[in-house]
């Protein structure tokens, strides 16, 4: 279980299929361009009210936890290879816990936004290295 932040080394794409599945959803239907800019929603600070649910318009923001968790409050949770960086999530946030960040800088702020270490750890590779595959795909320009 990981009890601290992580290093700049732990932070990295690791492969070059890494970087050939970026920019696509989970559904499998490639996004055209990454954007400039995320959400990541702070665990910490997410009540689950879904207000940021509903206005979505890619639908990539999910509740969390799922049964796993049930004894924890929910919050939500953002699908980084479904966000276009729209910022409708962090308007609407009544509890101001979405940031919208540098798509470059997504993967320190997924790593560090808080929740139960358990689905930290469990989903370390869909939380964080989603976020290094975009911003690879959008500093180098290919997909």
């Amino acid at each position: 279980m990981r009890t601290s932040a992580p290093v700049a080394s732990e932070l990295a794409v690791h492969s070059k299929g890494d970087l050939e599945m970026a920019g696509k959803s989970l559904a499998g239907k490639p996004r055209k361009v990454v954007p400039k800019i995320m959400a990541v929603i702070h665990a910490d600070g997410c009540t689950g009210c879904e207000a940021c649910i509903e206005v979505c318009p890619v639908d990539c923001i999910y509740k969390v936890p799922g049964e796993e968790f049930a004894s924890v409050q929910g919050w939500c949770d953002v699908d980084l290879d479904r966000c276009i960086g729209c910022k409708h999530c962090a308007q609407v946030c009544p509890w101001d816990a979405i940031d919208m960040v540098p798509t470059q800088d997504v993967a320190l702020h997924v790593a560090l936004k808080g929740g139960p270490p358990e689905y930290v750890e469990k989903h370390w590779d869909d939380l964080v290295d989603t976020a290094f595959r975009n911003a690879e795909v959008l500093v180098t320009g290919k997909k």
